[in-house]
């Protein structure tokens, strides 16, 4: 059996903190977006067992590291099937450590298809309960499409779509630390936050304009200083005419969003002479669930 699928990256149109749970996870609202920037999942079972998986990029983990080995053996334990050598091909086109999600929706997208490939019919919510055991975005990018995503990320609440639009799309030649991020954050000290209600309202009337201006993330508020390009990248995208521009997850990956096309790509390309990894890209809706 041989299957295959693509991982979308995600953006978050807003990112916010919200507490600090017993668990020690933080409690997060955020409006998440799938696009059309993906990587390609290929899939192949045959009688025997283990797990294996290349990508091509020599860093990435080929073993229980890789959320794609550990979204395969969750679907397995949870479905009590055996007997099976997988073998994982993961083409890469989403930057790694980037704030798009690249490995939480390979994860959630090895789900989708080994649900398919073995006519399970977990279902949305059973295959979002299980994505949520390898990482706190794959419950989101189970679906994907346009969602608030509350608590650790498990909590999924579907809005109306983000009307189309141009994304364009650039990280910077750095990464920066979730962990270190998370360290600075002072929930009760966060001053500036991310309209969500606004957002939402936004969406429910279609106004991009409305929803760009909005668009906020409360980690730029503690990025160290040498992730000044961040600044920089967002300046860039609004003067060549964005209707906003923010960082995604825990960056480094600004994304501007555009309502014509051709502004989009003159943004690309004056973009990508400075830096290496910049992508257009368009908004997508929601996965199909069997």
């Amino acid at each position: 059996m041989r299957e295959s699928a693509f991982a979308y990256a995600k953006l978050n149109i807003s990112l916010d903190i919200v507490s600090k749970m017993d668990n020690g996870y933080h409690s997060m609202r955020m409006v998440m977006q799938t696009i059309s920037l993906s990587d390609m999942i290929d899939i192949e079972c045959v009688p025997g067992d283990g797990i294996t998986v290349k990508s091509g990029l020599p860093y990435l983990p080929c073993d229980e590291r890789n959320i794609a080995v550990k979204a395969a053996l969750a679907f397995f334990r949870n479905t009590g099937i055996s007997g099976y050598q997988t073998s994982i091909e993961i083409s890469k086109n989403i930057p790694v450590c980037a704030g798009l999600g690249g490995g939480s929706s390979d994860g959630a997208c090895v789900l989708r298809i080994l649900d398919r490939m073995f006519g399970t019919n977990l279902g949305r919510e059973k295959l979002e309960t299980i994505g949520l055991t390898v990482g706190s975005d794959v419950p989101f990018c189970v679906a994907g499409g346009t969602c608030l995503a509350e608590g650790r990320g498990e909590i999924l609440t579907d809005l109306k779509p983000l009307p189309q639009c141009h994304i364009v799309i650039c990280k910077p030649a750095f990464s920066l630390s979730t962990p270190e991020l998370f360290k600075y954050i002072k929930c009760e000290r966060i001053r500036a936050r991310p309209d969500t209600g606004g957002i939402i309202e936004a969406l429910e009337n279609s106004d991009l304009l409305s929803i760009a201006r909005r668009m906020y993330n409360v980690f730029e508020d503690v990025l160290p200083r040498g992730a000044r390009e961040i600044a920089e990248i967002k300046y860039h995208l609004l003067d060549d005419g964005a209707l906003g521009a923010v960082m995604t997850g825990s960056g480094p990956a600004v994304f501007g969003i555009f309502d014509d096309e051709k502004r989009a790509r003159l943004a690309y390309e004056q973009l990508k002479a400075k830096y290496k990894e910049c992508y257009l890209a368009l908004s997508t809706g929601k996965q199909e669930i069997a």
